[in-house]
């Protein structure tokens, strides 16, 4: 068989085991037919996805080998960016032996603020520019992570102002032109997987909602993950961080398909980080989905349990990979407001000043209603979701693939102890006009749903998730 041959017949299998749902049974077709270059101008939504990620290495300890990689780089002025009660644990402690050891010179940066704001990546960005580093290091969770990328974005762009990056419609969407400087993350959490991605999430306090800069550019250049850094976290962080890794899966691999997303780029570098569902990130999602069945329970219940919390490290990497190519949709698009609009709640196991719904809690806090609310579009998919996740869905008709979901999520949770619902977290039925008006501006990631939503719906998921049990 002919090169050209063998190419086109993977092609093939690669769109015969595409979904054949609604919303998906058209999502590989023009692997088929192909798109003739002459009528790209003609195209309403896009033909092809692309897929980035960081450089990944993986391994018990491996922190030790930073100081050698910015040895190697030639590093002669590092900023490490990590957040104050982390700067007093292990994996920063790590880190700063190695780069010691290696003759490495770096200035610590630790007020990064958990759940960050657009104040306090200001003032990352404000350290940065007065740097001049050459080589920035990222020791945290995705707060941290994000943080550093906005601080090297910026820096590396020091005339642009702050909403020329965030994303449209709150900021301007700017494309990225200049160079970054390299960006080493060490996650210490296994939720984000923002060492894989190029978006950074912060709150923007004027609109009490979240948002974030998407762009392939400022992703890290390498992700070094030590799953010996999780033994630090708290139950509670674990179990919202693996929150994060099955929403992050379960909507990536439901999302709209990247050739029905809409519009086609005129160019390359208009297409947005977060594509559509493909055949490449279905791959991860559903990897990811098959470690948080088997691993996140026993995560959460047993910090010790080095196998599952390893575990649970990588499929962290997998579902960003996933998430951080084909996007997520309206779990995401929901929590930000859940989280910008928080009164008193505290959650547990965070050992910060001020109110705190995390962000993998106030994902999936409406995760049972959003997935009984998609499936009609792809029950197929629902149900395979359903299935990796332990489920016998043999006899279950495609019409009972949200409520099947729905309900698998909820005995999860419920397992877990998580809060009943957004009730549970200080929001009543009178807030919902707030949560829905914060949605709103999510349209980079709520467009991505494979169905259609209005305010009338959105407001109906905000008010089927007051409740879980």
């Amino acid at each position: 068989m002919a090169g050209g041959e063998r190419v086109a017949h993977l092609m093939r299998q690669l769109a015969s085991a595409s979904c054949r749902c609604p919303a998906h049974s058209q999502a590989y077709s023009h692997i088929h037919h192909g798109v003739s270059a002459g009528k790209l101008h003609e195209r309403k939504t896009d033909y092809a996805f692309e897929m980035a990620c960081s450089n990944i290495r993986f391994g018990p300890g491996v922190t030790r080998e930073i100081g050698m990689d910015l040895q190697n780089m030639g590093a002669r002025n590092v900023c490490l960016m990590t957040d104050q009660n982390l700067a007093r644990l292990p994996p920063v402690a790590a880190v700063i032996d190695s780069m010691t050891k290696h003759g490495v010179n770096y200035q610590i940066f630790e007020d990064v603020r958990v759940e960050p704001t657009d104040k306090s990546f200001k003032k990352a960005i404000d350290f940065a520019k007065k740097g001049h580093f050459d080589v920035y290091v990222a020791v945290g969770g995705g707060s941290v992570i994000d943080t550093c990328k906005a601080a090297n974005l910026y820096a590396s762009h020091p005339d642009a102002e702050f909403l020329d990056f965030v994303n449209a419609p709150i900021g301007k969407g700017q494309p990225v032109t200049g160079i970054l400087k390299p960006l080493i993350a060490v996650p210490t959490t296994a939720g984000t997987g923002s060492e894989t991605t190029g978006v950074a999430i912060f709150d923007f306090e004027d609109m009490k909602a979240k948002t974030g800069i998407a762009n392939r550019v400022i992703k890290p250049t390498l992700g070094m993950v030590d799953p010996l850094h999780t033994l630090h976290m708290p139950s509670r962080v674990a179990a919202n961080s693996g929150f994060d890794v099955l929403c992050h899966a379960l909507e990536s691999f439901t999302a709209l398909p990247y050739n029905l997303r809409s519009p086609c780029p005129s160019n390359p570098i208009n297409r947005p980080a977060y594509q559509g569902s493909n055949p490449i990130s279905d791959v991860w999602a559903k990897h990811a989905l098959k470690i948080v069945a088997k691993y996140l329970k026993r995560a959460v219940r047993d910090p010790e349990d080095v196998e599952a919390r390893s575990s649970m490290h990588l499929a962290s990497v997998f579902a960003g990979i996933g998430f951080g190519n084909a996007g997520v949709h309206l779990c995401h698009g929901m929590s930000y407001p859940i989280a910008g609009n928080v009164k008193t709640h505290r959650a547990k196991g965070y050992n910060v000043n001020h109110p705190i719904v995390p962000h993998g809690l106030s994902v999936v806090l409406t995760s049972p209603a959003v997935f009984a609310f998609t499936a009609s579009m792809c029950p197929e998919r629902h149900l395979e979701a359903a299935q990796i996740l332990g489920v016998d869905v043999h006899n279950i008709k495609k019409e009972d693939a949200g409520r099947l979901l729905a309900d698998t999520i909820r005995t999860f949770l419920y397992d877990l102890d998580v809060e009943d619902g957004l009730s549970a977290i200080g929001y009543t039925k009178e807030d919902i006009p707030s949560l829905v008006k914060g949605t709103i501006p999510q349209e980079r990631v709520t467009k991505l749903s494979p169905r259609t939503h209005s305010q009338e719906d959105l407001a109906d998921l905000f008010a089927a998730s007051m409740k879980l049990y």
